[in-house]
C-alpha cells in the first residue's frame, strides 16, 4: 500500500530539492539493498527555473566534523522576482554517527524561509533513545513531542539516504519520514532510464518519480520528477515539477562533487 501525502502548507522555491526536497527514510517495515557511500565534502548549484525563464538558484551542500554531518540547503529568488516576491529559504539538517548504519541519525532540523510576505521558523530536535522528537514553531511558539520510529530521518537528510539505495527501474522503494508534524510512509517509483543533456554534458540517468509533498514545496499541481546520475553517486542533475501555471525545473549548473 502506498500512501500520496498532499499537504496544504505554502509553496516555497527552496523545496523543490527539499523533497526531492526532499521526501524519503526507509521504513521499518520494508528494505532496500544498499549501493554506495556519499561523498563528503559535497556542494550542489541548481538554477531554478520557471518555464524556461530563471526564477532562482538554490544550493545543497553537505560536510562532516567531529562525528556529525550537517545537510544546508539554501534558495534565493532572482532579481526580477525579489521585486515582488522575495523568496530566502534556509533549511539545515544535523545527524549524528549510527553504529547500525553508514549514514547516520537526525539530530537536528531547522526551517528558516521568506516567500513573500510569508514566513516560517520552525525546527525539530530528535532523541531516537526516547523515541520521541520534540517539534517547535519560532514564530508563534507552538511545542510538540511526537513519536518517532527508529531510524526516522527528516525531509532534508533523507533526500540524501535515497541516493545511497540500489535503485532497480520498476521497483519501488517504501519510506517512512518525518515531516514537519506528521510521519508519512512513501512510495518511490523508479520509473526508467534515460539520457538527458544540459550545460554540463550529457547524462545517463534513472528517474525516479517520490509519491508526496513535502512542506515548502512549491505549488505542485501534477508529478514530480527526480533525474539521477545512473552511476554510485546517484547525482540530481534534474528535478521537474508542475505547479498552477506552468512548471518549475531545478537543474544543476555546477558546484563540487565526485567526478566520473
Amino acid at each position: 500500500m502506498s500512501i500520496k501525502v498532499n499537504c496544504t502548507s505554502r509553496a516555497g522555491i527552496n523545496n523543490i530539492l527539499v523533497i526531492f526536497f526532499a521526501c524519503l527514510w526507509l521504513s521499518s517495515f520494508f528494505f532496500a539493498e544498499k549501493a554506495a557511500a556519499l561523498t563528503i565534502p559535497e556542494k550542489l548549484i541548481y538554477d531554478l527555473t520557471w518555464t524556461g525563464i530563471k526564477a532562482g538558484t538554490a544550493t545543497q551542500e553537505i560536510t562532516a566534523d567531529k562525528g556529525e554531518i550537517k545537510i544546508v540547503s539554501i534558495a534565493r529568488s532572482a532579481d526580477w522576482i525579489t521585486v515582488f516576491f522575495p523568496v530566502e529559504d534556509r533549511i539545515e539538517s544535523v545527524l549524528t554517527s549510527n553504529p547500525d548504519s553508514n549514514f547516520g541519525h537526525s539530530k537536528s532540523y531547522s526551517l528558516k524561509t521568506r516567500e513573500g510576505n510569508h514566513r516560517r521558523d520552525r525546527e525539530i530536535q530528535f532523541n531516537h533513545a526516547k523515541g520521541i522528537a520534540y517539534y517547535k514553531d519560532n514564530l508563534n511558539g507552538e511545542k510538540k513531542e511526537l513519536p518517532i520510529v527508529p531510524a526516522t530521518l527528516d525531509t532534508l537528510s533523507s533526500f540524501y539516504y535515497v541516493r545511497t539505495l540500489n535503485l532497480e527501474v520498476g521497483k519501488s522503494v517504501f519510506l517512512t519520514i518525518l515531516d514537519n508534524t506528521k510521519t508519512w510512509k512513501v512510495e518511490v517509483q523508479v520509473l526508467r532510464k534515460e539520457k538527458i543533456k544540459t550545460s554540463l554534458g550529457t547524462f545517463s540517468t534513472i528517474v525516479i518519480k517520490p509519491l508526496m509533498q513535502s512542506e515548502g514545496i512549491i505549488d505542485r499541481k501534477g508529478d514530480m520528477l527526480i533525474w539521477l546520475t545512473d552511476d554510485s553517486r546517484l547525482l540530481p542533475v534534474k528535478m521537474k515539477t508542475k505547479v498552477k501555471i506552468g512548471s518549475v525545473t531545478a537543474t544543476l549548473v555546477g558546484g563540487t562533487y565526485k567526478r566520473q
